[in-house]
């Protein structure tokens, strides 16, 4: 007798209980769709627009160009959100998973292409975007060798990779909270509170830091999930009666974005291409644990034909959707683990709010406006509430090393990738006597932790 594909399932993994109120395939009430979509929009928001920030602020990138970068990025994770929750075909985990641009391709992206003085702010894109998309098939290709890069990328190595883009990123938020690049250069003589690292630059990111930590320790639930969006806007009140915020050139962002594909062309990099296919490779065992816990919460198989396939189609999208991202000129997309929570507090899995979230998206991207004032936001307004955010990045990847088994070949895999990860990072100078290729590709500790982290596991012979 042959077993039909969900029988098969329940015999391998029991579909799990759950006190949800809407399963998966459940279509819940207009007004209760639209209040679950909201509290989801609350939880990504800042997510979503803060990658495109920080680059352009990396990069020196101009007011409406960093405008238009964050419309983008809420256009192709709403587009990208869709794919995953309706699913066409193999592509798409239909599950309620949630979209955004990613945080892990910050530190490659700017270590790649800042200090270039030589390439035009059109051209960094241009590269940039290119090396998105070429490298975007590495994700399609995993999910359908799935099976057997478990055996390479162990927990062990995912949780080094995900504490190093963590701890590289948070020198990322550091420089923010300083004041960034740009005060950088700033005389103390002239503009003492405007320079880097004075004490109006590193109060402000410290009020937005304490406000958050506050807030998300409220018991109540709305409050906490809304707290990193409540923190910067009392930063950005703070900042305008400062006098640092000028709404004067807002008139100039237009009252529509119209999405413009390869808006700045295509071009292509070879060291960065390389750094960044290296995290798509790594981002796609991350998306793989994030389909695990999303469809653990919503009370589906997490083994078997039915979850391999939903964990295949999940992968797929996601280097599918990172491509779209970049012919929409924004940057790789990822699933996002904290609205796994969401549904677990909201009692919500239906995939159809997906739908709602989506086009939530869409309509905000439409609007310039919405990019326009986080564009004119103080960079310490931004570092107080990242330093937080990558903060727990790396606590989420120490948490993932602690589940493991840390014998004492687990230690000289640990030891060396942190050290050549974090020894390139807090000395990037190590290599400037290399070729220029391998200079741009290991200047990121995220790369050479992360590669080093994979031989080590494959010669030490490293097992879940």
């Amino acid at each position: 007798m042959q077993l039909t594909e969900k029988e098969a399932d329940e015999i391998i993994q029991p579909i799990q209980k759950t006190d949800l109120i809407y399963q998966i395939e459940d279509r819940p009430p207009f007004r209760e769709s639209m209040f679950a979509a909201l509290q989801h929009l609350l939880a990504i928001f800042v997510a979503i627009i803060t990658p495109p920030l920080i680059i352009a602020k990396a990069l020196n990138f101009t007011p409406e160009t960093t405008t238009f970068l964050v419309s983008m990025s809420l256009l192709a994770s709403g587009i990208s959100t869709f794919i995953q929750c309706r699913r066409f075909g193999p592509v798409g985990c239909g599950l309620l998973c949630i979209q955004g641009t990613s945080f892990s391709f910050i530190g490659a992206l700017t270590a790649s292409f800042v200090g270039r003085e030589n390439m035009t702010e059109a051209a960094i894109l241009a590269a940039i975007f290119g090396v998105c998309i070429a490298a975007a098939p590495v994700e399609v290709i995993v999910s359908r060798l799935l099976k057997y890069t478990k055996k390479i990328i162990t927990p062990l190595v995912s949780g080094i990779v995900v504490t190093m883009i963590g701890l590289s990123l948070i020198k990322v938020a550091i420089i923010s909270c300083g004041g960034g690049f740009g005060a950088m250069a700033i005389d103390p003589e002239v503009d003492a509170a405007r320079s880097f690292g004075s004490m109006q630059n590193l109060g402000l990111a410290a009020l937005v830091l304490v406000s958050i930590i506050v807030l998300n320790s409220i018991r109540n639930k709305y409050i906490r999930m809304s707290s990193i969006i409540i923190g910067l806007v009392i930063g950005y009140v703070a900042a305008f009666f400062m006098g640092w915020i000028d709404f004067s050139n807002m008139g100039e962002v237009g009252t529509f974005t119209i999405p413009q594909p390869f808006k700045y062309g295509l071009d292509f990099d070879l060291s960065a291409f390389l750094a960044v296919a290296l995290i798509y490779f790594i981002t796609s065992i991350e998306a793989y644990g994030d389909i695990t816990a999303n469809s653990m919460i919503g009370g589906e198989p997490i083994s078997g034909p039915k979850f391999m396939k939903r964990a295949q189609g999940g992968i797929m999208a996601d280097g599918i959707n990172s491509a779209i991202a970049g012919i929409f000129n924004s940057f790789p997309n990822s699933i996002f683990a904290q609205n796994n929570g969401i549904i677990q507090l909201t009692g919500v899995a239906s995939r159809y709010v997906g739908y709602y979230i989506a086009a939530f998206l869409v309509i905000l991207s439409a609007f310039p406006f919405v990019g326009g004032v986080f564009s004119i936001m103080p960079e310490p307004v931004l570092g107080g509430a990242t330093l937080l955010m990558f903060g727990t990045v790396a606590a989420s990847g120490v948490r993932i090393i602690a589940s493991q088994n840390i014998d004492r070949k687990a230690v000289l895999v640990l030891a060396v990738s942190f050290a050549c990860g974090l020894g390139v990072e807090l000395v990037p100078n190590i290599l400037t006597q290399m070729p220029d290729t391998i200079n741009r590709i290991f200047s990121s500790g995220i790369a050479t932790g992360g590669v080093v982290a994979i031989i080590a596991n494959v010669v030490i012979r490293i097992k879940e």
